[in-house]
């Protein structure tokens, strides 16, 4: 994929379809050029045999396809910058996938654009709550749909008013960010 976040998009997907009632999407870059991306749900969890199966283009229990490459090509841009990929999972109890990238490396996959992705996800998902959280020295971008579901009350979050809101909220973070997005 082009950008990460496009890979952020479709494996966050994969927790809204695994039932995930809470999902935290975490960049965290470090001042040597590491970034730590971790996608954590409380979904349903999968069995160790499905872990070790779901970095393997050719499995999916999707009906639709018979491929999945969400994660497989998560793992090989994380493993083209000299990171690697980690799930940890138990049936139940949700899923944790942890990717690490050389941001110095020629090979890293730029973030892209963050702000669309969890737009997307939330109008997609807008019962769920979503913690984001984008990290460097010196600076952050956080958003918490929990925190304007205590603030919105009854008010959808899939409301186009609540959806450009969370927009221009994000992009103005963003704009102190460092000019990403």
């Amino acid at each position: 994929m082009k950008e990460l976040s496009l890979n952020i998009l479709d494996v966050t997907e994969n927790s809204v379809s695994a039932g995930a009632k809470n999902i935290l999407v975490s960049l965290i870059e470090d001042e040597k050029g590491m970034l730590t991306l971790t996608i954590k749900d409380n979904g349903c969890g999968m069995t160790p045999e499905v872990v070790k199966s779901v970095i393997d283009p050719f499995y999916t229990t999707r009906t639709t396809r018979k491929v999945g490459l969400g994660v497989p090509l998560l793992k090989l841009a994380a493993e083209q910058t000299g990171g690697k990929i980690n799930i940890e999972s138990e049936v139940g109890a949700g899923t944790t996938v942890t990717a690490t990238f050389d941001t110095k490396s020629i090979d890293f996959t730029p973030i892209g654009d963050m702000t669309s992705t969890l737009v997307t996800l939330i109008m997609g998902a807008p019962d769920i709550d979503f913690e984001y959280v984008h990290q460097k020295p010196g600076a952050e971008v956080a958003l918490s749909t929990m925190q304007l579901r205590e603030v919105l009350g009854d008010v959808s979050l899939g409301m186009p008013e609540v959806l450009e809101w969370i927009r221009e909220y994000l992009t103005e973070q963003y704009k102190n960010f460092g000019g990403i997005n």
